[in-house]
């Protein structure tokens, strides 16, 4: 039995145009009235809000990656690991150096530039709008460092690829371990569904995984269901033809 689903936000939940359509929105509010949703994204607190807002979730969301877990009807941050300030400054300070677009994020919102930085407080930062293969070499030049970890993420709104750094250990898949013992769910009674890198540690702690249609071969080879891409609103898919049958 399914006791709560935990999505990924861009490519699962929305599709390109960063939405979340008619269909998917039905879906979501079906499973939603029965058992506890939560979204898990790489993105900053206040698109978690946002995207919560218009399904109105209760449970707790996870965001930046798994390095806050928040309470989506006050916006009050309930979990979080942020980065190392040295660490922070680190990432931020070699983008910055090779003109390369990020974003940082510290409690209470974000920064795209190295001057809109009061200090190195940082949640996460996230090499935006890079080729993949910019993306692979940015992610190996961090590959050993001690306290922090680089995951490169699949922008389907724009074709490109971002970076994610957090600090080492962090992860969606930590941060659900920390939503379940929120909710008092069990991860082996949990579901996940995703579509890039970045979830696969998600889909690996959750009991049964369900994998977007265009995700890597790497979350398809894990996945208890494969759905229809987010054109296709495969979430929706999921949930009726997967998920329901499973309360």
């Amino acid at each position: 039995m399914i006791r709560a689903l935990v999505i990924d936000l861009d490519g699962t939940l929305i599709n390109r145009s960063e939405t979340i359509s008619g269909r998917v929105k039905q879906a979501v509010d079906q499973v939603a009235k029965k058992i506890p949703v939560s979204i898990a994204t790489g993105r900053e607190m206040a698109h978690v809000v946002d995207f919560a807002r218009q399904l109105a979730l209760t449970s707790p969301q996870i965001c930046d990656g798994g390095a806050m877990v928040l309470d989506p009807v006050t916006a009050i941050t309930t979990w979080c690991n942020p980065l190392e300030p040295a660490d922070a400054e680190r990432v931020v300070r070699r983008l910055h150096e090779s003109e390369v677009p990020f974003m940082a994020t510290y409690p209470g919102g974000s920064a795209t530039e190295i001057g809109g930085l009061i200090d190195w407080n940082l949640i996460r930062v996230s090499a935006l709008d890079i080729s993949e293969e910019m993306a692979g070499e940015i992610t190996a030049r961090f590959h050993d460092n001690a306290d922090t970890q680089a995951v490169k993420v699949y922008l389907p709104y724009n074709d490109l690829w971002a970076v994610d750094f957090t600090r080492r250990g962090v992860d969606k898949a930590a941060a659900v371990a920390i939503l379940s013992d929120m909710i008092k769910v069990d991860l082996g009674q949990m579901t996940a569904a995703g579509d890039s890198y970045n979830d696969l540690p998600l889909l690996q702690a959750c009991g049964l995984a369900i994998a977007m249609g265009d995700a890597p071969e790497e979350l398809k080879a894990i996945a208890d269901y494969i759905a229809p891409t987010a054109e296709e609103d495969g979430l929706a898919v999921a949930i009726e033809e997967f998920i329901l049958p499973r309360l």
